[in-house]
């Protein structure tokens, strides 16, 4: 949609955004413009006006690829930031990759600060799902067919046994199906990257695959993206339904395990699309070895189990 030159001066980011900016009111007055690291679908720029700090997100040309509706990502940005855990949202310029987001001053995250916070972020997550419904919804079995479907007919990278583990696939749906209890608005994305910590608040971020979603996938994906290990699945669980729920838990690794599985081929997608200096294989594959390694090893069948089973009283 945009060139692709990584700009190095002020005047370089005028050259390629300038244009765009311009359509946004807030902006004209802009006295600096740098990017903000972390975005693989999207530029972030941080802009500074006499009227405060704004971030202007500038989104690939790759989007439907990824599965990303835009639209979606803009009114669901606007929900979370009601209920005061997403930023505010200021502009959209729909068709034109751009949605201009309030700058959030606080800590980024890293791996080792979600661990260190899981009390904190289960808190956020129960503020982000208690929000009003978003207009779309986020289901990573029609998210996994789609990005299947693309790789195949387009000729991408596929991991070498990738459909050998179909029929797993199949178990976990139909675990997962006996004890569902509806969705609720999701980010559906959060790595480390997309918490901010003010200091009295850990904000959630970045609403690219938002969508209403069982919130054991959010607990799941939380999980997954830090790398974390399976006892703090279990605090994150705990903390976020206040009691220990073995099922929650299940349900939870499953649906992290189906998230590790289905993120292989995004990274397939962007390994043979973006533009980005980033090696998406790479990131894809380590995220397909851990799949590989939970679809057989003696846990699988166990967390199957547990997931459909109701607590004892």
């Amino acid at each position: 949609m945009y060139p692709i030159k990584v700009p190095s001066s002020q005047s370089e980011f005028e050259e390629l955004y300038g244009v765009l900016l311009n359509q946004i009111p807030l902006l004209k007055s802009r006295a600096t413009i740098t990017e903000l690291s972390g975005g693989l679908t999207n530029r972030n720029l941080l802009i500074t006006t006499d009227s405060g700090k704004y971030v202007a997100r500038i989104s690939s040309n790759n989007s439907s690829l990824l599965s990303i509706d835009r639209n979606a990502e803009y009114e669901n940005s606007k929900r979370a930031a009601e209920n005061n855990i997403g930023a505010p949202v200021f502009d959209y310029l729909a068709g034109q990759g751009l949605l201009v987001i309030g700058y959030l001053s606080g800590r980024t995250y890293s791996a080792g600060d979600v661990s260190q916070n899981l009390v904190r972020i289960a808190q956020s997550c129960r503020m982000l799902h208690a929000s009003q419904r978003f207009i779309n919804e986020f289901d990573m079995f029609k998210v996994q067919a789609r990005y299947l479907k693309v790789v195949q007919e387009r000729g991408f990278r596929l991991p070498d046994r990738y459909r050998d583990y179909e029929i797993q696939i199949g178990k976990i749906a139909k675990a997962l199906a006996v004890l569902a209890e509806g969705t609720v608005p999701c980010n559906n994305d959060l790595l480390p990257g997309n918490f901010i910590d003010d200091g009295k608040k850990i904000w959630l971020i970045d609403y690219e695959y938002s969508g209403n979603n069982d919130a054991c996938f959010e607990l799941g994906n939380i999980w997954a993206e830090a790398f974390l290990d399976l006892e703090k699945l279990e605090e994150l669980v705990t903390a976020y339904y206040g009691v220990w729920r073995p099922e929650k838990f299940a349900r939870a690794w499953l649906f992290a395990l189906l998230a590790k599985y289905g993120w292989t081929l995004w990274a397939s997608i962007q390994s043979s699309a973006s533009t980005l200096d980033f090696d998406f294989w790479d990131w894809g594959m380590h995220k397909y070895d851990e799949a590989e390694r939970a679809f057989n090893g003696k846990e699988f069948e166990e967390m199957l189990a547990q997931a459909a089973s109701k607590p004892s009283a």
